[in-house]
């Protein structure tokens, strides 16, 4: 029997996977790293446009938590009015690799996959 990510005697939080969902879990963090990794660079109204259904706090408070937990880099721009520009650090980064798996493994098992009989 092979070893599994999740042993069933360790805690979740305690383990690489436990850790690695709570640095993306919840409904937008995901959605955002997947924008700054499209177009490098963006700004807070930038991301609240593409990603169209979050609001202004919730997107403030993602983005302070993606930059606690190391994923994003915020520049900030000492001018009138602030300009504060976001992008993906090198740690962020290392996480496209696992979104460009996740979107594949929709497109092969999403829903028509199981209209067509595939399961």
């Amino acid at each position: 029997m092979s070893e599994t990510c999740v042993p069933s005697d360790v805690v979740l939080k305690d383990t690489g996977f436990g850790y690695t969902l709570s640095l993306i879990s919840g409904k937008y963090k995901m959605i955002i790293i997947y924008w700054l990794s499209e177009n490098k660079v963006m700004r807070h109204n930038e991301l609240k446009r593409s990603i169209g259904t979050i609001s202004f706090k919730t997107l403030s408070i993602m983005l302070k938590e993606l930059e606690a937990d190391g994923l994003i880099i915020r520049k900030e721009f000492p001018q009138i009015p602030p300009k504060v520009e976001y992008s993906l650090s090198k740690r962020g980064l290392s996480l496209i690799p696992l979104l460009n798996m996740m979107c594949e493994w929709g497109e092969e098992n999403g829903l028509p996959a199981l209209e067509d009989g595939q399961q």
